[in-house]
């Protein structure tokens, strides 16, 4: 079981919501938490529809600016709690436990970032159940957390002040350690770990072995992060996949051969035709579609071996056209 959390700064080009498609597919969480959707409720409605096997709730962006999401592997218990512009609140039962899990985005300017602080107060105070809290606070806890720029000390106590006040512990993480990174080379470069998961003491007790993950970071200039409940669980045996035509197949003249090298063998009976279709299908899919695969695997390598680097114009330059490619691959698979 698993919670990731992303700030998507906008879904709303094609190729965000593919990349955000192709992240669930392969990330499988069993919550998300997506904030900066930069959509309204009745559109991201529609990005939820595409990622499939989800039911989720909506909070409206105001203009082209913020919008929260949370969704949910259909067949999981989360109730509803509450919602604002910068939180939604839920209370999950999960296997006779009860615990409860907030999507939380911080205010991002400076002067209203005591705003941030209040509303945590305000949600500790709300139950006393173990809590998880999860998303981007737009602050860091210590200097340490920061590459380039400056952090005034203030800040960084108000924050470490709210959480040590709310009983929350800061999740340990494996990955690249900081979550955004603004793009720009050189001396001009910020990166920061603001994308994190909190956690009450009663929450560790229930998932000891707890372990968030950052993700590499590709279309937003904020990394996605995984919190998985236990850690311990390894890889799990996969199930056989249902065969599923896609639409876009259509297009392609190969697709039309191999059902018609189905049809031709002269079989009466429908089922066992299709059977064949299906097949031919599948095998004429692991040619084309596998080598996109591959070709995409590479390229996020190249990417995330990038990313851990310096951050010089021609790293940047480099980083922005693998963004591109992966961009292109992804809408040919």
């Amino acid at each position: 079981m698993s919670v990731l959390s992303l700030n998507c700064k906008g879904l709303g080009n094609p190729d965000a919501v593919a990349g955000l498609r192709d992240l669930v597919r392969i990330k499988a969480p069993t919550m998300i938490f997506l904030c900066e959707t930069k959509l309204s409720g009745r559109e991201m409605s529609k990005v939820k529809d595409k990622l499939e096997d989800y039911d989720g709730l909506e909070v409206d962006s105001e203009g082209r600016s913020g919008g929260l999401a949370f969704l949910w592997r259909k067949g999981i218990h989360c109730e509803f709690r509450s919602a604002s512009t910068h939180y939604m609140d839920f209370e999950v039962q999960l296997g006779g436990q009860k615990w409860r899990v907030t999507g939380f985005y911080g205010w991002p300017a400076v002067a209203d970032r005591y705003l941030s602080w209040e509303l945590l107060g305000i949600l500790a105070q709300q139950s006393s159940i173990p809590w998880l809290c999860i998303g981007d606070y737009n602050e860091v806890l210590y200097s340490t957390e920061m590459k380039g720029g400056e952090r005034a000390q203030w800040q960084m106590n108000n924050f470490r002040n709210a959480t040590d006040t709310c009983g929350l512990m800061d999740v340990p993480y494996v990955g690249y350690e900081y979550t955004f990174d603004n793009g720009q080379a050189e001396n001009d470069n910020r990166q920061s770990r603001i994308d994190r998961a909190m956690v009450t003491e009663s929450w560790w007790e229930l998932f000891p072995y707890a372990k968030l993950h950052h993700l590499v970071r590709e279309w937003s200039d904020h990394a996605p992060i995984k919190l998985v409940l236990d850690d311990r669980e390894g890889t799990s045996l996969c199930s056989k996949k249902i065969f599923r035509f896609e639409q876009f197949w259509v297009g392609e003249d190969c697709c039309e051969e191999a059902i018609r090298r189905a049809c031709g063998k002269g079989n009466e009976n429908l089922m066992e035709t299709l059977e064949m279709c299906a097949k031919e299908l599948q095998d004429w899919k692991g040619v084309t579609i596998g080598k996109v695969l591959k070709d995409l695997n590479t390229k996020r390598r190249q990417f995330e071996r990038l990313n851990a680097g310096e951050r010089s114009r021609e790293q940047i330059c480099k980083r922005k056209k693998l963004i591109g490619e992966i961009a292109h691959l992804r809408r040919q698979k």
